[in-house]
């Protein structure tokens, strides 16, 4: 017999809510049975999809019908929502940054925890399978000792929003293109080497009206002694790669498109003494797979498959580039 759907309530209908809420329609093993947005043109978007709309977070947990919420919200405002769905004894997925600081983050974490619900962030790359793939060959020693990552995430879909954008902000998004991709190069990368032990973060204004700045370059020391460089820019049309150089080999996963609208990967691997291999891999959805996840581990199936400890990792060292990025020097990651 099938498990039943997990009933969630998404919260924040911009850009990202309204791309959450049908694709969640698709699946069997989620059903959106409430939205939440303060904003008046949310109604619209509600009355279209025939989901009931609640103003405010609040609300929402006060449905017995609610088992889980999805955050589309502002990144100050994750921490707080987390700890009072989980004290209302709702499932938590999280759009990344999961927090925006280590504190932050232990306390969201711990309030999951205490209360015994199930956290997930939308980490949607660990879940394309080209990626999947990669992490295999890390995680089964046929790259040898992971080195060196190397990856970028560009695009330019910033560049026609209003100057007023949450999204925009210094408060919002410190070291600019960094909570919109950088973060998800970052995740991969603790996924690969684990804590990271110090960061060196720069992040200009080069080539847009962005004033929190486009451009954004990261070198990232671990703890292992492995390191990752990274690259992310919110002035130029989309690329998206991530490698991995390992002792044995190297392996490369090159995106076709934003991961808004996939058009497929190329993976390619080449260990020492072996032909090179390409392998083109067609669209997934990735972001689907994700939440779907997150459904499966809340009604007591697989577990969530993104460790806690590397959430906690990912964040940790997110708090260090943003202060690199302001002071110009490198940090050390709190752990």
């Amino acid at each position: 017999m099938a498990a039943m759907a997990l009933n969630v309530a998404v919260i924040g209908l911009g850009w990202w809510g309204r791309i959450i809420v049908p694709l969640a329609s698709t699946s069997a093993k989620l059903r959106v049975v409430r939205v939440a947005d303060p904003a008046p043109a949310a109604a619209g978007f509600a009355a279209e999809q025939g989901i009931p709309l609640s103003k405010d977070l609040d609300d929402v947990l006060r449905d017995p019908e609610v088992q889980g919420v999805v955050l589309c919200t502002p990144h100050t405002q994750h921490t707080d929502q987390i700890v009072r769905a989980a004290s209302a004894g709702k499932h938590v997925f999280c759009e990344k940054p999961l927090s925006l600081s280590r504190v932050d983050v232990l306390r969201a974490v711990d309030a999951c925890n205490r209360n015994g619900v199930k956290l997930a962030v939308g980490h949607e790359k660990r879940f394309e399978p080209p990626i999947m793939e990669l992490m295999r060959l890390v995680k089964a020693g046929e790259l040898g000792t992971p080195l060196q990552v190397e990856a970028n995430f560009l695009q330019d879909k910033f560049l026609s929003l209003p100057a007023d954008n949450w999204r925009l902000s210094a408060k919002e998004a410190p070291a600019g293109p960094m909570t919109a991709t950088g973060i998800h190069l970052l995740d991969l990368s603790v996924g690969v080497f684990g804590p990271a032990e110090r960061v060196f973060a720069c992040v200009r204004q080069l080539g847009s009206q962005l004033v929190n700045g486009d451009t954004l370059g990261i070198l990232v020391n671990f703890r292992t002694g492995g390191n990752a460089l990274l690259g992310a820019v919110l002035a130029t049309p989309f690329d998206g790669r991530f490698a991995v150089y390992g002792s044995k080999g190297w392996a490369e996963v090159r995106d076709k498109a934003h991961p808004e609208s996939p058009q497929g990967w190329t993976l390619t691997v080449q260990l020492r003494g072996q032909p090179k291999t390409v392998r083109e891999y067609p669209p997934a959805k990735a972001v689907l797979a994700n939440l779907e996840a997150f459904a499966e581990a809340a009604a007591g199936g697989a577990p969530y498959p993104v460790p806690q400890s590397e959430m906690i990792a990912n964040v940790s060292a997110l708090e260090a580039i943003f202060r690199s990025a302001q002071t110009g020097r490198v940090e050390p990651v709190e752990s």
